[in-house]
């Protein structure tokens, strides 16, 4: 049976590092790359919609990416218990318009035995920024190791 690790029960070390994963896969900006950490029947909860499904968060995810031009996101552990996971997160986009925004967010995780994400729901608020504000000067892809993060940012 396939895993991905790391697995449930989570650890401070584990959580951490299943943060980070998530961050480089949406990094990424590849849904196909993506989807491959949440189960078959996963259930999302996203602003208004509820992708059901890989194929249906695949869709989701080509949808969000061609809107969200020059994505590039942080992820924090906020809290971890036995296969659950809280994050707190920020994004940076433009849309074709080359109007700038900064996303804040909260999302609840829960795993399957074998470390696939069944669940995610996602609170999610836009703030346009000017250019000038933006905050995640990385090149398009993973963010770089020593890039600060939300809390190092003040965010």
């Amino acid at each position: 049976m396939e895993t991905r690790a790391p697995l449930p029960p989570f650890t401070d070390e584990t959580a951490r590092q299943k943060v980070r994963l998530a961050e480089d896969a949406w990094n990424t900006r590849d849904p196909d790359r993506v989807v491959q950490v949440y189960t078959e029947d996963t259930r999302w909860r996203n602003r208004a919609e509820f992708p059901v499904g890989r194929a249906q968060v695949r869709e989701f995810l080509q949808r969000k990416w061609a809107r969200e031009l020059d994505y590039r996101l942080i992820k924090e552990l906020w809290a971890f218990t036995g296969e659950r996971i809280a994050v707190r997160f920020a994004y940076e986009w433009h849309d074709d318009s080359g109007h700038w925004f900064r996303s804040y967010g909260n999302e609840n995780w829960e795993f399957d035995a074998q470390g696939f994400m069944r669940r995610r729901y996602a609170s999610i608020n836009d703030l346009p920024i000017a250019a000038s504000a933006r905050l995640f000067h990385w090149p398009l892809g993973r963010r770089p190791d020593d890039h600060p993060g939300l809390s190092e940012l003040g965010l």
